[in-house]
């Protein structure tokens, strides 16, 4: 065990203990008395004096110390009470440690790091035995990660682990934290403070690697920067639950298409350890063994099972869910099968001794497991889910019965459409023929040794026959089988009816779409060429849309559905497409075929492992990423011949994408001496293009107007490859590509796909949005980060947060983010350039909706970024213009309601919408100021107001505020002079005469000088301390106007108190009308106030000063997680 460092006096220990190991920084050591010389004088003699010793005083016989070259101070590190204990310990030194001392300068630094290390494996070591039993150590570690990082109380720490950081060469031994949302470090060493925090959606790579300086670490890559984490004591464990953050974080802000509302781990606030654990272990055990996604894992049981056909005691696990009993031999490649447990009808305990059990199926089957741990709760288990898991009554079509169903509105096709067209020939002895009656007696014999349908022992004599090509007429069963399509067609019945009534007469974008592709799929085939088997076609896709509409249809899913058709009833098809889309290739039926991606860059990794003569010759190999597209989205079936590609789709349904990597593999290796020989990559495509067009299917019964023969088909020059073949060869040179590595290579290659398709849109947005602004392309990089992740911060701590659904990948570029008012004000308040506080929210408030063009309650980067050039970069006139513009805007009644239409970005692009919108911004003149509406009596007081808050603690504060003053004096003169002039022009009638009464309710006071003694109360009842306002101040008229005074268009009347009561003079011959009072009985224009402010130096120098973005930038970075609610 690890100790906590102490210092030892080797002086006196000498004669105690012997060394058996030691290099130049640790020296392991055996006590005398144990061991070989425990025969010996002093041997005896230490073994009597530990034997005396009382227990809690006993010394283990094993030790491990530190040492330094430069200092005669050992430190004892660990213990052990055997050899091999203590040489676990010292080769964990050995491969993590001793390398990395070699980078430090002196020997205090070493023995610094040292005694870091062990109380961190000490702490991890406390911390293995569970949170749960330690609840107290949990909740230290979770008041410690608030203090370090000042995340929101609702950011869930999930786990945290001892390890260290490398910052260049020099390690930081500190404490990863790993939360919902972040993941941190935190490290303070001889003075040295590290801390980060970095949220999962922006993690782009994520692996475990080793160099000559690390063991072994896991790397995490940011923004484009490396960082290591290395000396973890469970090390796989932390990176499968960084794995697991990340990926959970993509799929929730990136991949909404896959992500559903029920998901285990849709709460970010319920996420645990034990959680992520109990999410991979289902995940896992659902994916070996095809099972449908409402399944869970409940039991795990080590046993034997009595394999009939080899007649041998296979070892592996039983695995117990809601609905199935499955078992996996310990390899899981040996043999599995997978029982429903409504075919179960008794358990039995024959043989005690032995822990065995015997499961009794119906049709006479039975199962012996021996050598079972918990064989009675087994038992117990398996009874008690017999009589829940009740059988489903699933319609199942008789052979003799008629081809189609017609059910309550729609008729369904209940045959293949391939023995519709092309019945099944007894009698036919052509050689093809009769060796695809060989093939199926070959089936028949494995089906009576291993089991027909769901109970049916799946082996690698399984596989051989997969390989060697599945015969017409058992394709569709088996398809249903290996897929796990069965299952889920077997507890869903009368689903596909039910989808078919809802979605019949709907209209949408998808069954637009399909209708388009319909005539598009195999149309070389009679059963395409007929109403029948389009018909069947159109239902299937559309009721998938509509059992989807995340995916609802997508290009390619017209080619596979139409092979399904071929070999499969039309219900049959249906679930084959749901296992598909939903189960073996997911993300790859959407808008942007992310699942395609992630394995064309695993297909990559693999050409670089296994094809390295390729690699060299061809550095770059995203060429072969987009050739090899339709490989994956279609599985061959639009580059190879129908008759070939079904033999792949055969390997496919029962080994999975792996099967296709290994063909993918197999064709370049085929072709790999002509590939070296090109020059370009048209070359390259060139020589792939006739390497699909030589390959057959020799043994294929097809009726030959149905193949479909390729141009070089009657080439005799051209070497044919038959697909049997080639397939073989695929499974004997890359057969050990394992199920999981390929798993793992999907996750890893997942977050680098993702963060490459986000740096496409931001390059974009960019691109568009710098061609009007003066910020920096740096601070244009920043500023889209937290515009980005003000989009997220709102998503964190959320389960249905209105902004994730603000994300749309299939809108335009600059659509895909956008922020609601809420969001908006958050951020602008972070980044606008004046430390005003009083009218913080509104007048980010009239911001967004000045910025918010189209009124849809959003606002995307590019309408952003316009508000905030103007005050960050530009002149004193366009500053002015946009508060003038920002005061003119209406109360709106809807304030933070986003007003989009329920299809958004499910609809057809409108190119020539677009088009026309570019056409009138590149057209759009100028505004020029004269166009600017007047500013009525209340806006303009707001206005007034604002300047004051702006000008609030600036080192010009108090002449600023006389400007204003000044300003506002002049103004209102100037207003009351044009009010007499024209009061008094003969034209005016006396009804048309304005009239005032004393109204303090609609009439608001003006702002004055600093000077005044009272302050006005600000908008909404609060106080605003900084922007002196009168309350109650008497007016004087208009000859009595002075520069720190205000003026209204009226003539005060005293009143006993001293305050006025403002009136309008009139004729006398016109009696006051207080009804006709208006907010605008006097405005200003947009150059009155220009030409007053610029007058006014102060005000001009402090609009026209230069704007530190970097500091903002940097503030709001800071802090925008801080300002989170």
């Amino acid at each position: 065990m690890w100790l906590k460092p102490e210092e030892v006096l080797l002086k006196n220990a000498l004669k105690l203990w012997v060394t058996e190991k030691s290099n130049d920084y640790f020296v392991l050591q055996r006590r005398r008395g144990y061991g070989e010389d425990s025969g010996g004088l002093t041997g005896l003699l230490v073994g009597t004096l530990d034997t005396v010793l009382d227990s809690t005083a006993k010394v283990a016989p094993f030790r491990i110390l530190h040492q330094t070259p430069d200092s005669q101070v050992y430190w004892n590190i660990a213990c052990g009470a055997s050899l091999e204990e203590i040489s676990q310990h010292w080769d964990w030194l050995q491969q993590n440690i001793i390398r990395t001392l070699s980078v430090f300068d002196s020997g205090e630094d070493i023995t610094s790091f040292v005694q870091g290390k062990i109380r961190g494996l000490i702490a991890e070591e406390g911390k293995s035995a569970g949170d749960e039993e330690d609840p107290e150590r949990f909740r230290e570690a979770v008041l410690r990660f608030e203090r370090l990082f000042v995340l929101p109380q609702k950011e869930k720490l999930v786990t945290y682990f001892s390890c260290s950081y490398w910052k260049g060469r020099v390690p930081n031994q500190g404490w990863i934290y790993l939360s919902t949302n972040f993941l941190c470090f935190y490290s303070y060493m001889l003075g040295n403070e590290v801390k980060l925090v970095y949220p999962w959606d922006e993690v782009s790579r994520l692996e475990r690697t080793s160099n000559m300086l690390l063991a072994e670490s896991i790397r995490v890559r940011v923004r484009g920067e490396d960082h290591f984490f290395s000396m973890l004591l469970r090390l796989q464990q932390t990176y499968l639950i960084m794995q697991q953050l990340a990926d959970y974080a993509i799929l929730r802000f990136f991949d909404k298409e896959t992500f559903n509302a029920e998901h285990p781990l849709a709460n970010p606030l319920h996420i645990t350890q034990r959680a992520l654990e109990i999410h991979a272990r289902n995940q896992s055990f659902r994916s070996f063994f095809r099972l449908p996604q409402e399944e869970s894992l409940c039991e795990v049981y080590e046993s034997f099972l009595w394999v009939p056909f080899s007649h041998v005691n296979m070892l592996g696990k039983i695995c117990v869910s809601e609905n199935y009993l499955c078992f996996a031999s310990q390899d899981g490649s040996q043999c599995h099968l997978i029982i429903p447990l409504w075919e179960v009808f008794s358990v039995e305990l024959p043989d005690r001794s032995s822990r065995a059990l015997t499961v009794c199926l119906r049709g006479k089957r039975a199962l012996r497991f021996s050598e079972v741990r918990d064989f009675e709760r087994l038992a117990a288990t398996i009874r008690r889910k017999c009589g829940t898991a009740g059988s489903p009554q699933h319609c199942v079509s008789n052979p003799d019965e008629e081809g189609v169903m017609v059910g309550q509105s729609q008729a369904v096709s209940t045959e293949a459409l391939m023995n519709v067209f092309h019945p099944h020939d007894a009698e036919n002895l052509d050689p093809k023929m009769l060796k695809e009656r060989m093939k199926e007696q070959s089936w028949q014999i494995h089906f009576a040794e291993y089991g027909r349908g769901t109970g049916m022992f799946c082996t690698k004599k399984t596989r051989d026959l997969i390989v060697r090509g599945v015969p017409e007429t058992l394709r569709g069963e088996l398809w249903m089988l290996f897929s796990g399509a069965v299952h889920d067609m077997t507890s869903h019945p009368g689903y596909y009816g039910r989808l078919l009534e809802e979605c019949m007469g709907s209209s949408s974008l998808a069954c637009d779409e399909i209708e388009r592709d319909l005539h598009r799929s195999l149309p070389e085939h009679p059963a395409f060429q007929s109403d029948t088997g389009i018909s069947a076609l159109r239902r299937v896709l559309t009721a998938y849309a509509h059992r989807n509409p995340k995916i609802g249809y997508c290009q390619a899913m017209n080619i596979l559905t139409s092979v399904l058709l071929l070999y499969a009833k039309e219900e049959e098809a249906f679930w084959l497409l749901v296992a598909v889309c939903e189960r073996m290739l997911p993300d790859y039926f959407n808008r942007r075929i992310i699942g395609a991606l992630v394995d064309q860059a695993v297909f990559e990794e693999l050409i670089r492992e296994h094809l390295t003569q390729l690699t060299e010759h061809m550095t770059d190999l995203s060429f072969f990423s987009s050739v090899s597209l339709s490989w994956f989205l279609t599985l061959f079936i639009s580059v190879l011949p129908i008759e070939s590609a079904v033999n792949v789709v055969d390997c496919f349904f029962y080994d999975g994408i792996k099967a296709i990597l290994q063909l993918g593999l197999a064709v370049l290796d085929y072709n790999m001496d002509n590939l070296l020989c090109c020059h370009d990559d048209a070359e390259a495509v060139t020589v792939l293009n006739r390497f699909f067009d030589s390959v057959t299917n020799k043994d294929s019964p097809l009726p030959a107007t149905v193949q479909q023969a390729s141009a070089t088909a009657n080439d005799k020059s051209i070497q044919k490859v038959d697909i049997c073949d080639l397939i073989k060869e695929a499974y004997e040179k890359y057969g050990d590509i394992r199920t999981e590595e390929v798993e793992n290579m999907r996750k890893k290659n997942k977050l680098c796909v993702i963060q490459t398709l986000e740096d496409t849109t931001k390059q974009n947005v960019l691109r568009v949005v710098a061609q009007g602004v003066k910020f920096t392309a740096t601070q244009l990089d920043e500023l889209y980060v937290l515009f980005k992740r003000q989009h997220f911060v709102s998503c964190y701590w959320s389960v249905c947060s209105p902004a994730l659904q603000n994300h749309d990948p299939s809108l335009p570029y600059l659509d895909q983010y956008q922020l609601d008012q809420s969001q908006f004000s958050s951020l602008f308040n972070l980044l606008q350039p004046w430390t005003t506080h009083t009218h913080t929210c509104l007048l980010a408030r009239s911001a967004f909706h000045l910025l918010d063009e189209n009124g849809d309650g959003l606002v995307n980067f590019k309408e952003f970024i316009c508000g905030l050039d103007i005050l960050h970069n530009r002149s004193f006139t366009e500053k002015l213009k946009l508060l003038f513009k920002l005061h003119l805007q209406p109360d709106s009644a809807e304030d933070g309601v986003i007003r989009r239409c329920p299809e958004r970005g499910r609809a057809k692009v409108d190119l020539q919408e677009y088009l026309k919108q570019w056409q009138e911004d590149l057209q759009r003149r100028e505004e020029n100021i004269k166009d600017l509406p007047r500013i009525n009596q209340v806006q303009f007081i707001r206005l007034t107001k604002t300047l004051y808050g702006v000008f609030h603690g600036d080192e010009e504060e108090e002449s600023l505020y006389r400007a204003v003053a000044r300003v506002t004096s002049l103004l209102l003169r100037m207003e009351e002079v044009g009010r007499k002039l024209q009061e008094s022009s003969p034209q005016k009638t006396p009804q048309n005469t304005p009239t005032s009464t004393a109204q303090p309710e609609t009439s608001p006071t003006l702002p004055t000088s600093p000077e005044a003694e009272t302050l006005a109360e600000g908008e909404g009842g609060h106080d605003h301390p900084e922007s002196p306002v009168s309350q109650h101040e008497t007016l004087p008229s208009h000859s009595d106007i002075t520069p720190n005074s205000t003026s209204r268009p009226s003539t005060p009347t005293s009143s006993p108190t001293g305050t006025s009561s403002p009136a309008l003079d009139t004729p006398t011959d016109t009696p006051s009308s207080p009804s006709t009072v208006r907010d605008g009985d006097w405005s200003f224009s947009f150059e009155q106030i220009l030409a007053s402010l610029l007058n006014e130096p102060s005000v001009v120098r402090f609009f026209e000063r230069a704007v530190d973005t970097d500091a903002l930038i940097a503030h709001a970075r800071k802090n925008q997680l801080k300002d989170a609610h």
